[in-house]
């Protein structure tokens, strides 16, 4: 049973300042001496980073469509584990979800799966009565959402907020904060979102010890945890765990040998899923301490903390490594995992780092495991924006005025250190860039929606990708990743 006080953070709509009440709430509770829970519905990699910040534990993403609904609450327990309060921060409106889909991977299905009560924070800058009409309508609209209370951004003045006040005590729903409009926290944002932590590293803590301040002195912290204390167990919710899920792989399918061939014709995807991994005994796992070099540092801050936490359990020593920065890959490098983030804004630096690009060359063409997501397709190509690359891949990559983004439903399409031919995975594109060719002659991954292409590269031991993916809902990727490291 999971029984610990949880809030979840939602709104109407985008851009209404979940972030900036989620953020601060965390840090004003930790700044109560409380241990706090960080927590993001959907795939956002930026939003943890500031969730991190603000409670000094790793945030976590809650998705309901790439990790399956199952596993949303036992993913929460384990972040929230030894906490005092855990704070959800929602994605887009609250009724929002995976597009097509219904109530899937919306902050709505997030906030029912941990019974968790909803804290509604509306724009109030352009309306006054009519705020009680819409949170009625968002209180009304599915009655297995709690919604207990609502915070008030971007008010006007005293009497504006005489006014908001007096509509909601017609709605039933309490007013438990009021925000002013002339305290916005500056949070820098660019063409994919806010500026990670990771980019802004002082800015950051300033950032968020403004949101901070402007929660404590407008939000009432006391009524707030009340109500994050009135959540009820969370019924058959155990903790989920990065070495009983690797455990429970059983034994990996045996993995082709490294091959230099680039000619492979591209496989036609098999209609229904394959056992890639058969549940089995968890005992007996020894692989051994093998290096998995993983890229961090500002250009590449997207990765989720299940990735390292399942390496880790497969028996990988996990090592970060800063592509800006260091010239060599971690001593003793088995495996290379570069997740997303910003290789673009950081162009010239990754260039100009010509070591530790020939560094990772020598390691792709050695057979050795690399996968590649999004910014580490980008890092493998020949250039990027006409700047030499790793070279790893015969392809050319460039900034694009075109957003790609949404969820994915793909099935392996070639035998990889990640993934057998046919098994089928759910996962998340998110990127202004354009690759040229999109796939190599063994493409990684054929998609479905929103059209049907193949996508990504298989050659040796590299998996790339724009796919973002999330291990949690198929810990055999780790571990077949880990078992290919042992050469």
């Amino acid at each position: 049973m999971v029984n610990v006080p949880r809030l979840v953070i939602a709104a109407p709509s985008s851009g209404s300042g979940k972030t900036t009440v989620a953020t601060g709430l965390m840090a004003a509770f930790a700044g109560r001496g409380l241990a706090v829970s960080g927590h993001k519905v959907g795939p956002d990699y930026i939003d943890p980073g500031y969730h991190t910040l603000a409670t000094g534990r790793p945030g976590r993403n809650l998705d309901a469509y790439m990790c399956g609904p199952e596993l949303v609450a036992p993913l929460f327990a384990h972040g929230a584990q030894g906490c005092d309060l855990a704070v959800v921060e929602g994605v887009m409106g609250l009724y929002d979800g995976a597009s097509g889909q219904g109530e899937l991977a919306s902050t709505a299905q997030v906030a029912k799966l941990l019974r968790a009560p909803v804290v509604l924070v509306v724009d109030a800058s352009s309306q006054s009565r009519s705020v009680a009409a819409l949170v009625h309508g968002f209180a009304s609209w599915d009655t297995q959402v709690r919604i207990g209370g609502v915070i008030l951004n971007k008010v006007g003045s005293d009497r504006h907020e005489a006014l908001l006040r007096e509509a909601l005590e017609e709605s039933g729903v309490p007013v438990l904060g009021v925000l002013r409009r002339a305290e916005q926290v500056a949070v820098p944002s660019r063409h994919l979102g806010l500026v990670p932590v990771a980019e802004r590293r002082g800015d950051a803590v300033g950032a968020v010890a403004a949101m901070a301040d402007r929660v404590r002195g407008g939000c009432d912290l006391d009524a707030l945890m009340a109500l994050a204390r009135s959540a009820p167990p969370v019924p058959g919710a155990g903790a989920w765990s990065a070495a009983e899920a690797v455990g429970a792989c059983g034994e990996p399918v045996p993995l082709p040998a490294p091959s230099r061939n680039r000619g492979l014709r591209p496989r036609t995807p098999a209609p229904q899923t394959p056992p890639d991994f058969v549940r089995g005994d968890p005992q007996g796992l020894d692989f051994g301490a093998h290096v998995v070099a993983v890229a961090s540092g500002a250009a590449f801050t997207f990765s989720y903390a299940e990735h390292s936490e399942l390496l880790a359990a497969a028996g990988a020593t996990v090592v970060p490594f800063d592509p800006l920065r260091d010239e060599a890959l971690p001593e003793g490098t088995r495996g290379l995992v570069i997740g997303g983030g910003f290789p673009e804004v950081y162009a010239p630096q990754l260039s100009a780092n010509e070591p530790l690009r020939k560094a990772v060359a020598e390691l792709a063409l050695s057979g050795a495991p690399v996968a590649a997501e999004c910014a580490g397709l980008l890092y493998l190509a020949r250039s990027l924006d006409g700047l030499p690359m790793c070279g790893v891949l015969d392809a050319e990559a460039r900034m694009s005025e075109r957003l790609t983004l949404g969820y994915r439903d793909a099935v392996a399409v070639s035998d990889s250190v990640l993934a057998a031919t046919g098994t089928r995975m759910r996962g998340h594109e998110f990127h202004r860039t354009v690759l040229e060719p999109g796939a190599g002659d063994a493409p990684a991954w054929g998609m479905h929606q929103p059209e049907r292409r193949v996508e990504g590269f298989v050659q040796q031991g590299v998996h790339a990708s724009y796919l973002h993916t999330h291990w949690a809902s198929a810990p055999g990727t780790a571990r077949r990743f880990v078992e290919r490291c042992k050469g």
